[in-house]
């Protein structure tokens, strides 16, 4: 989808259409969880501080997340996305991977697939969707991005090695910016640049992604449509408006989320014995500690209690200023039998409304 929260917001609200917005908290400590296409253009993106936002457009406009709207909406997108094939695998509220290989309709065009989808779209929802149509994950996914907004692009197997050897390293999904300079640094520029490297030398600068960088960089990418993922973590954090640091209050803080940990846990058919307490501290220090248990945590209160055992363990908490709590819990089970080779992308929750970060997937 086309800056999707920004785009539903100025929807719903038409004093709004071509204007400079932000969906997130405009105050201090607040973060950008999406931008208008009007707001890009002054550099405006999600992730960024509201501050930093603010002083790129000083005449942004913010509104706060409606995070039930957004889900109800990419309901009705995921529904239409199933008329026509059951392998669909969500990677967030706005953004999916589709198999259509075999569909429903019959159609022996992913082409005219994709821009049927686009009209019912837009039909249902009064909002613009982009597609990129090509051989595997990898290709589709950056077709997807390159002619946004609004935007079919379609990536060959002809075309494909001759494509990415064009494509700037910083179009790569997965090359975030840390890792874009750290590749020029070496040289890396584009395809052309990554292909002339080995597997070797990039796992070695790169780690297990350099493996995924090298077949990247030939058209390669054998991973299939999954339909259905295994949730690995689970958990929330809030981002406080003012630092706090005494214990009284960082227990009463972390109640607040555990419960709402709990409400999710009760929403989602999920098991974990692996609870960890994020703290940040005021000069953006992280810390964390985690426990095991030998029982699933299931509660508020037991959340809470290990919280604060964890706590007990790091130093300085009681003089240090607290910026930041989060609570997540694990699934150490899923965690030892994922025998999956290549990176996956992460999955965000959006119900968090103090620091609603939005899944960078059609901002990359």
């Amino acid at each position: 989808m086309d800056a999707f929260y920004a785009s539903i917001e100025q929807r719903d609200n038409p004093d709004l259409i071509g204007k400079p917005l932000a969906v997130g908290y405009g105050e201090k400590r607040g973060v950008v969880a999406a931008a208008s296409y009007e707001a890009r253009k002054y550099g405006v993106y999600s992730a960024m501080p509201s501050t930093v936002a603010l002083r790129k457009c000083p005449h942004l406009i913010f509104v706060m997340p409606r995070f039930e709207v957004y889900r109800s909406v990419s309901e009705q997108i995921h529904d239409i996305f199933y008329e026509y094939t059951d392998q669909v695998e969500p990677l967030s509220l706005d953004e999916a991977f589709l198999d259509v290989t075999i569909n429903k309709m019959n159609m022996r065009s992913a082409t005219l697939i994709a821009k049927e989808i686009k009209c019912k779209i837009k039909e249902q929802t009064n909002l613009t969707a982009s597609a990129g149509v090509s051989y595997n994950k990898f290709l589709a996914k950056i077709a997807s991005d390159y002619k946004k907004p609004d935007g079919l692009y379609v990536i060959t197997p002809k075309r494909g090695e001759s494509f990415i050897e064009k494509l700037n390293i910083n179009r790569f999904f997965g090359v975030g910016p840390v890792t874009a300079n750290k590749m020029n640094e070496l040289g890396i520029h584009n395809g052309a640049d990554l292909k002339q490297w080995s597997e070797f030398d990039l796992a070695h600068h790169f780690g297990k992604a350099g493996l995924s960088y090298y077949q990247y960089a030939r058209g390669l990418d054998d991973r299939e449509v999954v339909a259905e993922r295994v949730r690995k973590s689970l958990g929330a954090e809030e981002t406080f408006l003012e630092d706090i640091s005494d214990l009284t209050t960082i227990e009463q803080e972390l109640y607040k989320i555990a419960q709402e940990v709990a409400r999710r846990l009760s929403e989602r058919d999920f098991n974990a014995r692996t609870l960890t307490l994020k703290v940040k501290y005021a000069d953006f220090t992280i810390i964390t500690r985690s426990i095991t248990l030998d029982h699933y945590i299931t509660s508020a209160k037991e959340m809470l209690n290990i919280a604060m055992d964890l706590l007990s363990r790091v130093e300085d908490i009681a003089i240090r200023k607290v910026r930041l709590l989060g609570l997540t819990l694990k699934n150490p089970d899923v965690e030892d039998n994922d025998c999956s080779a290549l990176p996956i992308q992460l999955e965000i929750d959006f119900d968090n409304p103090i620091n609603p970060y939005e899944d960078k997937t059609e901002e990359q």
